[in-house]
């Protein structure tokens, strides 16, 4: 099917590990995935399977992003990582979704979603960082909060505070983050913590894609 084998290009950095359990063709699912991933809705990316031809429902799209577990590329060497939170409402409880990016190339770096934020939270998203990337020398451009500048001095990591960030560059990223999230699911309704951090993830991924 020559229309199928046009959309390959923008999906091939998605493996589909589960795919031999689907009947769908893998290239309708890796565009699927991301065009949910890039602000798509799950009824409208039903629509667009249907127009091949497929007939899905939206909860097989969505257990497609589930089960393709994407997450922003590890091995990144940035100069500078801007670290920021979000609030992020699942179910009746508060969580706060923490972000990593390097404002030179715009790329979300990591993200990851816990129940508080406390200093001792924050050293382990910044050891996962550390785990995915090479940040040991670079400097993190944070806010005045102390959770943050205190997770960074005990790791003896380098920081500036940054008053009102950089809006040309990492500031907008994190703007479309809080934008997504309030536009799909900062308030995620019989999810678990899993799933919504996987979506949240998957977001990251799509956005490093496209920009």
């Amino acid at each position: 099917m020559p229309e199928i084998d046009r959309l390959n290009g923008a999906s091939d950095s998605i493996e589909l590990a589960f795919m031999e359990r689907e009947a769908t063709p893998e290239p309708l699912m890796k565009l699927s995935i991301h065009l949910h991933a890039a602000g798509l809705s799950l009824s409208d990316t039903v629509s667009v399977l249907e127009q091949f031809g497929v007939e899905r429902c939206r909860s097989t799209v969505h257990n497609w992003v589930q089960k393709a577990d994407l997450q922003p590329t590890d091995g990144k060497s940035p100069n500078h990582v801007a670290v920021d939170e979000t609030v992020i409402q699942l179910n009746d409880q508060r969580y706060w979704l923490y972000a990593a990016a390097d404002p030179e190339t715009n790329e979300f770096l990591h993200v990851k979603l816990y129940p508080t934020r406390t200093i001792v939270v924050t050293k382990q998203f910044l050891t996962e960082l550390q785990e995915k990337h090479r940040v040991d020398d670079a400097v993190f451009l944070v806010d005045g909060a102390p959770w943050l500048q205190a997770a960074l001095f005990e790791k003896n990591l380098r920081f500036q505070h940054v008053t009102h960030g950089n809006p040309n560059s990492v500031e907008r990223v994190f703007k479309e983050l809080k934008r997504r999230t309030n536009q799909f699911a900062n308030h995620f309704r019989n999810a678990t913590h899993h799933t919504a951090e996987n979506w949240l993830q998957t977001l990251a991924f799509a956005w490093n894609q496209l920009i």
